[in-house]
């Protein structure tokens, strides 16, 4: 703990005096013990500021027997008894008791004066001295447990007021062994309820160690793209089941937390052929495979070079089933994301396929392949994303849970993990509403 100087323990004692605050109070504004604003309060009402500096000067041999004999003999505390007579540290004055106690006036003699007595007359060399009365007592243990709080408390380097309740607890848990209970809860001002409420918490298992573990193995796991309700339907998968609150709670005191999604950028060409009408109308629920995709580009860039992603995805399960990557946006892309996604079809599966007012979708030839495989095609409508909002949802993941997160040094770079992160979304990364399940996942179970 840091040295007070005199102008601050002038303030803090003038401070209490003066404004006729409490010591509690007083020692909150100052973040210091309110045992130490009292000692300096009091100090500086009987002697001023010469005394505040705890200095410690030599005592003599009268003095130390006056000033004990005060407290002994004249039934003055020892607090006002240092007080009134300068003794910095009330410590020092319970010392000297209990070597009068034992000893007593002998106890002051300098050891080159002291005449070693003869052995057979020990008994009779110290006169009795009247024994310390109950109220003495009290305050010379109170006193001492004053003093010992405050070492453990220096040892934290910090005020007592910045002490956390589990740190207080702590301290007193540890010196009870010393001293009595009672008295090391008013030095603290802990309740006792709040005391032994903490030190069973203290004392009981960690209730959460494997799910903080599991947590933490999760979050590595997808590369911190998962928030706390996504992994909470992990931890449930893994047969561990935790409310949103208890997962926040674990992710901070790990000190992990999930990734902030950055806006994506948005352009709009204008109208490049023939407008097809919005028939989906944002209905983005389908109660089969293949009943409703819906599609768009997105543009990547890496060092002045850029890529483009095309990907077709299913409604009913939010899977990607088709997809194709090309460094320019032709038609030649969309025709062979086009091309893939109809080798997953079945025997009379007819999809609508929904996209926005791009210029791919209103050239004449991608509508003409729509209709050579009996595909309905169905268009947002002009500067409405969201009437377009499952797959810019899925491109906002994708940027934000892998573009983002790494500096490419090139496109094939990207290119390998764009392929990566698209079989991670399809098989791992689970969703709230498909019931903490992939789309893979999900599309197998229901069809089982």
């Amino acid at each position: 703990m840091a040295k007070f100087s005199l102008k601050f323990k002038q303030e803090v004692a003038e401070r209490y005096l003066e404004d006729e605050l409490s010591l509690k109070s007083v020692a909150r504004m100052y973040n210091i013990s309110p045992c130490t604003v009292r000692k300096w309060a009091y100090v500086y009402r009987a002697h001023g500021i010469e005394m505040l500096t705890g200095k410690k000067g030599r005592y003599s041999a009268d003095f130390k027997l006056r000033v004990v004999k005060e407290v002994v003999d004249d039934g003055f505390s020892v607090r006002e008894t240092a007080i009134k007579h300068g003794i910095p540290a009330f410590g020092t004055l319970c010392t000297w008791l209990e070597k009068y106690r034992k000893f007593g006036e002998d106890a002051f003699i300098p050891k080159s004066k002291k005449i070693s007595p003869v052995p057979d007359k020990i008994v009779d060399s110290a006169p009795s001295q009247p024994a310390l009365t109950e109220n003495e007592r009290e305050e010379l243990e109170q006193l001492r447990v004053e003093n010992a709080y405050l070492k453990k408390l220096k040892g934290l380097g910090s005020g007592e007021n910045m002490l956390s309740t589990h740190e207080k607890v702590s301290i007193v848990n540890e010196l009870r062994q010393e001293w009595p209970l009672s008295r090391l809860l008013i030095v603290a001002e802990l309740p006792r309820s709040t005391f032994y409420y903490h030190v069973k918490r203290i004392a009981a298992p960690d209730r959460y160690q494997s799910a903080r573990a599991l947590v933490l193995k999760i979050y590595h796991q997808h590369k911190g793209r998962y928030g706390y309700r996504r992994i909470g339907l992990a931890c449930r998968n893994e047969g561990i089941l935790l409310n949103g609150k208890t997962v926040r709670k674990l992710m901070k005191a790990l000190g992990i937390s999930s990734l902030i999604r950055v806006k994506k950028y948005r352009s709009y060409k204008g109208e490049q052929g023939r407008i097809c009408n919005n028939i989906l109308k944002r209905q983005f629920y389908a109660g089969r495979p293949n009943e409703k995709w819906v599609t768009d580009v997105t543009e990547f860039k890496v060092n002045g070079q850029k890529l483009y992603l095309s990907p077709i995805m299913d409604l009913y399960n939010g899977e990607i089933i088709a997809y194709n990557l090309a460094s320019r946006p032709l038609p030649s892309m969309v025709k062979a994301m086009l091309t893939d996604a109809l080798k997953v079809l079945a025997e009379g599966e007819r999809p609508l396929l929904h996209s926005d007012q791009g210029w791919q979708y209103q050239m004449p030839r991608w509508q003409r392949w729509l209709k050579d495989n009996e595909i309905i095609q169905s268009m947002s409508r002009r500067g409405n994303c969201l009437d377009n909002a499952a797959i810019e949802s899925f491109f906002g993941m994708l940027k934000s849970e892998c573009y983002y997160l790494n500096e490419y040094k090139s496109v094939h770079e990207l290119r390998r993990d764009i392929i990566e992160y698209i079989e991670y979304y399809n098989r791992l990364r689970i969703k709230e509403k498909l019931g903490g399940l992939s789309p893979v996942q999900y599309r197998l179970r229901q069809a089982a």
